[in-house]
């Protein structure tokens, strides 16, 4: 195997380093000139190691060609350059722990912040490597710089050894996939594939093609605003309705209480005042059927709550977001099954569990464009225990060139 160490270990700190924190509330596309940085960054990266057909879209993804050196299906390679916006992505300090000894690791900008193996085990498994964490203060990134950096390093080594034998292969890097916006329609005729993959994943061998279905709703609670001092009889708190719903709903059906295959209703926000406020949830389920129960039960629920305060106004708006891409790759698993024997190529058990979240691959699978999501090495993302294993990007970078020769046969 080439040893990526050093070039992984570089990009990733690079990239994670520059704040490209996606918005959802937001209306611009991408929804954060930030993110920018990144794709201008990478757009002379491409230029620079000889990448084809550069292109920058004006919906923001950054889309270039590494050219065939065989025959075969073109293939698609896609990672997201937006970090979430659930935590503090600024002024981010990547560092590198060079040998992890198999302990605690401590954060020097967070002294009461441990990140322990015995609490996450599959840190246990890293003694040896080399582990990159964030400060403390912020989250690291590499949900998905550390699939930027893979793809980067996969590609300049394909350019750098033409004799490598690969179909015609295209990079796309996609702006605000953690807002479940990095999907613009135009990007399927662009990419112009035969099928692609996400490098968006966690653990060594993970090859997904399972994710949840996804629906986002908003509840809008209009109470009447009196002066508390003449209120009695008057008042209707907005606030005091939010709290029943939230109250009312099925505590069993929350994100801390589901697992495997279980869905939920998850509430990400809640804003405004005694006289006016907003609920936003994420509704989540494996099964069409499900997420449907779900957006059925939050409105019998917000009509049951407002039938008990005459003159109050809850209304309820669900957008769909993705859904489960298995309803497409499970009628032709091609993308999946080439996965599975470029990983075992490699010696690397592939591992098929159903995602708990969403890709860009969700919602290209559903626009046509057959697309699993596959490993990176990155762990407990979108806080500031966020970590990556140096060395599982350098096995996912190889699983990328495998994957790419093995597209030769398909």
């Amino acid at each position: 195997m080439t040893d990526f160490h050093a070039e992984l270990t570089d990009r990733l700190c690079r990239y994670s380093a520059i704040d490209s924190q996606s918005d959802e509330d937001a209306t611009a596309a991408p929804s954060t000139a930030i993110q920018f940085d990144m794709l201008h960054l990478l757009q002379k990266e491409l230029q620079d190691i000889g990448a084809a057909e550069v292109q920058l879209t004006d919906y923001g993804t950054l889309i270039a060609t590494i050219p065939a050196t065989a025959a075969g299906p073109t293939v698609g390679l896609l990672a997201h350059v937006d970090t979430a916006p659930q935590f503090n992505a600024t002024g981010v300090k990547p560092r590198v722990i060079k040998g992890y000894n198999g302990g605690d690791i401590s954060f020097p900008d967070n002294p009461s912040l441990t990140l322990s193996p015995a609490e996450f085990p599959y840190l246990a498994s890293k003694q040896g490597h080399d582990i990159i964490t964030a400060s403390g203060l912020t989250l690291l990134g590499a949900d998905d710089k550390a699939g930027v950096a893979i793809l980067m390093t996969a590609a300049r080594h394909l350019l750098a050894n033409p004799q490598i034998p690969h179909p015609k292969l295209r990079l796309a890097f996609t702006p605000d996939e953690e807002i479940g916006r990095g999907v613009d329609p135009r990007l399927p005729a662009d990419l112009g594939v035969d099928f692609a993959y996400t490098f968006d994943g966690g653990e060594v061998g993970q090859i997904e093609y399972e994710t949840f279905s996804a629906d986002g709703a908003t509840v809008k609670i209009t109470g009447r605003s009196i002066h508390p001092g003449t209120a009695k009889g008057k008042l209707i708190n907005a606030l005091h309705l939010a709290a029943k719903i939230i109250n009312t709903l099925p505590a069993n059906q929350t994100p801390e209480n589901t697992q495997g295959h279980e869905g939920f209703l998850h509430l990400t926000d809640l804003n405004g005042s005694a006289a006016e406020c907003s609920l936003r949830f994420i509704l989540r389920d494996f099964e069409r059927e499900g997420l449907a129960a779900k957006g059925d039960l939050l409105r019998q629920t917000c009509a049951a709550i407002a039938a008990t305060e005459a003159g109050a106004q809850i209304e309820v708006t669900i957008k769909p977001q993705y859904r489960n891409m298995r309803y497409w790759l499970e009628t032709d698993m091609t993308p999946v099954d080439l996965a599975r024997d470029a990983a075992r190529s490699l010696g690397i058990d592939p591992v098929s569990n159903p995602v708990r979240g969403g890709t860009d691959g969700s919602r290209l699978t559903e626009m046509g464009v057959p697309c699993p999501n596959l490993f990176t090495g990155m762990q407990n993302v979108h806080g500031p225990l966020e970590w990556v294993s140096v060395q599982d990007m350098a096995v996912a970078t190889e699983f990328c060139l495998a994957l790419a020769q093995k597209a030769v046969k398909a």
